[in-house]
């Protein structure tokens, strides 16, 4: 975290209050009857240090147990248990990795109206024992007390040493590509 000032507050996440998705997409032959799964990003934790003054001395840091991925749409409880399964133990290695990190110092921002900004956070994810660099848009809105923050951003699993998942002989895969969407609260802490 960045070094507190007076015109620095510090919001903890509200996971209750917040939603955090992952989308992934199918390819392959038989992708037109594939399941192109919502995964729900259950626990994660985070803090951020936001000065309204001055937002590019702002921080934020997310920590995601890697374990609590769920799939979220509505299918058999067969193919949930299967596909939490393959991601959890088979591309994610949560044994080995158990936790998702993004760390951002540099944000860059611009002041939309009172207490709201587009935000471009410039920090770096870790990810299965990875770590690269990663631009996320966003928007923001202070509001007294509470930080809200929403926006989304993509990447590629590949670029993390993950493995895509196939099935049906490779007929049915996952693409490479993962689209993040996030709808975040933070409390100021006292």
């Amino acid at each position: 975290m960045g070094v507190a000032t007076e015109t620095t507050v510090h919001y903890v996440l509200d996971t209750r209050a917040s939603q955090f998705t992952v989308q992934v997409f199918s390819g392959g032959l038989l992708s037109a009857f594939g399941h192109s799964p919502t995964i729900a990003i259950r626990d994660f934790s985070g803090d951020t240090e936001v000065n309204a003054d001055d937002p590019v001395k702002s921080s934020l840091k997310v920590t995601v147990r890697a374990e609590s991925l769920e799939v979220k749409d509505d299918i058999s409880d067969k193919d949930r248990r299967e596909i939490e399964r393959t991601m959890r133990e088979n591309i994610l290695e949560v044994a080995e990795y158990p936790e998702i990190v993004y760390d951002c110092s540099n944000i860059a921002a611009k002041k939309v109206g009172e207490g709201q900004f587009t935000v471009t956070l410039n920090g770096d994810l870790t990810m299965h024992g990875t770590t690269h660099s990663l631009a996320i848009p966003a928007r923001v809105a202070l509001d007294g007390d509470v930080l809200r923050s929403f926006g989304t951003f993509s990447l590629s699993q590949t670029d993390f040493g993950l493995r895509l998942a196939s099935v049906a002989g490779g007929a049915l895969k996952v693409k490479d590509e993962l689209k993040f969407s996030f709808n975040m609260l933070g409390r100021k802490k006292e």
